[in-house]
């Protein structure tokens, strides 16, 4: 529909509702803000890391991306019969963002947040016009950072990739060269592939990049698609040939002669390098098809008139279910608000500085108090930090407990985020089963990770006590922690994690038995600290 018309139309139907309509939307997006600020709030956090540092851009194409969409529908100046798939969407955007608000995982009140935005297109649309908006809405997803458990263990799977890859062009410039792990053995130089070279500092830009490209390419389905699963591979691929030949500068210039390539390869080279190459196979795409037309003609690139359409927004008419929503999310706002804040269960346990010199087989030494400034980011209500050691052993074992009274003030800090935050790589981890104390019948799972800084390695299990059950999944211990507060009103929760080396001389199996052994012993004195239920 021309521009022209659009305003016609849009002059003649919005004296009526021009101002009680936006009036309403205004107010449900206002309740919305106030109802998902965890939500926000954990995006605004999320954007300042690098990897996520395109984030603010994701809700402005969206919204361009809707406008371009809106170009496409004619104004309907008649009533709208439709809207209840969008009241049922906003219902389950709620239910989602109060139970992410519930079990304070902030993460699930973003994703509800999306929810929202589709139900509100929905209800102000409805159903037959709204379906289509649902690119820029899908397009949200990019803005939303990774849950650390699947960050890292995608940032450790690309790791490996990225080094084999990058040990295979190494050879293929005749450089002699050894992989361990993700360390790259060059004889007298080693080279570590880190976590930040894994390429999702590259991958989360390029996916949105793809997907608006997706969207934009105006032809066949499966070339839309390949389009959008392309950036994985081209991401990879390229921090590969950076990896390559920061070995080829290492192995003919030495160490250091990389650091400065690094950080000049590493940012916009990168990001400019991997849009090119999705451009050359776009064009590969065009080329195949029979009409023989270029790529800017398969590229849908009209941006006139969403100025236009961006007035549209004040047809939206007054209905039912538009001020539903306002109601309903902006009652529950404020009354999440006015909820008297709940004192935690008093939580009957022996303070950590208790925590006995000799545990089974091994002598613990207690540390003494954290950094100010680690304390202050843990956040705990109580911790204990110790070294366990055994006669004739080589290697101790670091024992770690972290306990939080209400984790309404505070939270478990997984490993998976500082570890990495104080420079140890995780180059492996997954989860496992033990027995607790020799019995089968009484399993619980935990973490296994291997860590790395340059060439040391150290072996770590962790798992989550709430109130006692044993878990290594963070999001399983919320779900605990929930079922607690509906129980008994207890909020409280702990970490525990046992670190050991793995020395030049042994095996990861030698510190494996080490971890086991004291795991074991240190599993009889737990409850005195950390109650269970």
């Amino acid at each position: 529909m021309s521009d022209t018309g659009s305003i016609s139309r849009f002059s003649r139907v919005s004296g009526d509702y021009f101002h009680w309509g936006s009036l309403w939307l205004l107010l449900a997006t206002l309740a919305a803000g106030l109802f998902f600020w965890e939500g926000i709030a954990e995006l605004l956090a999320a954007w300042k890391m690098p990897e996520y540092s395109h984030g603010p851009l994701i809700p402005v194409l969206s919204a361009l991306l809707f406008l371009r969409q809106l170009k496409t529908v004619p104004v309907n100046d008649g009533p709208v019969h439709d809207r209840w798939p969008g009241v049922i969407l906003l219902i389950v955007a709620v239910l989602l963002g109060a139970a992410g608000k519930m079990i304070d995982i902030p993460d699930i009140v973003a994703y509800a947040l999306i929810l929202w935005v589709g139900a509100v297109l929905l209800i102000s649309f409805g159903w037959k016009t709204g379906k289509h908006f649902w690119p820029p809405v899908v397009h949200l997803v990019y803005m939303l950072p990774l849950p650390g458990a699947i960050y890292y263990g995608l940032s450790t799977y690309l790791q490996g990739i990225s080094s084999e890859l990058g040990v295979y062009f190494l050879q293929l410039m005749r450089v002699p060269v050894y992989l361990e792990g993700n360390i790259i053995d060059l004889g007298v130089f080693k080279l570590q592939v880190a976590e930040a070279c894994s390429g999702l500092r590259y991958l989360f830009p390029i996916l949105s990049f793809s997907y608006i490209f997706a969207v934009l390419y105006q032809g066949p389905i499966l070339h839309k698609a390949l389009l959008l699963i392309s950036a994985a591979p081209i991401t990879v691929f390229m921090n590969s040939v950076r990896i390559a030949i920061a070995g080829w500068i290492v192995n003919n210039y030495g160490m250091e002669h990389v650091e400065g390539f690094s950080h000049f390869f590493q940012g916009w080279v990168i990001f400019i390098s991997c849009v090119l190459i999705l451009f050359v196979f776009a064009w590969l795409l065009v080329k195949l098809r029979r009409d023989r037309i270029g790529l800017i003609q398969a590229l849908d690139l009209e941006t006139e008139g969403l100025g236009t359409q961006a007035k549209r927004i004040g047809l939206v008419r007054p209905s039912v279910a538009l001020i539903f929503a306002a109601v309903l999310v902006g009652g529950l706002a404020a009354g999440w608000q006015a909820l008297p804040k709940r004192e935690a269960a008093v939580v009957e346990r022996d303070p950590l500085v208790l925590f006995p010199p000799k545990v089974g087989d091994w002598a613990a030494t207690a540390h003494g108090a954290l950094d100010p400034a680690i304390e202050n980011a843990l956040n705990a209500d109580d911790y204990l930090s110790a070294t366990l050691a055994q006669a004739g052993m080589a290697q101790n074992v670091e024992l770690f407990i972290a306990w939080y009274r209400d984790q309404s003030t505070g939270g478990v800090h997984s490993p998976e985020v500082c570890l990495p935050g104080a420079g140890w790589e995780i180059a492996k981890l997954e989860q496992i089963e033990v027995a607790a104390n020799g019995r089968p019948d009484a399993p619980f799972s935990l973490n296994r990770a291997i860590i790395q800084k340059g060439v040391s390695r150290m072996l770590v299990y962790y798992w989550y006590e709430q109130q006692g059950e044993r878990t290594a999944s963070m999001y399983a211990a919320k779900m605990h922690l929930m079922m607690g507060k509906l129980r008994d009103g207890r909020d409280d929760s702990a970490i525990v994690r046992l670190i050991t080396p793995i020395g030049e001389d042994e095996s990861a199996q030698d510190a494996e038995a080490r971890l086991q052994d004291s795991m074991q012993a240190l599993l009889d004195k737990l409850p005195r600290f950390v109650p269970g239920a």
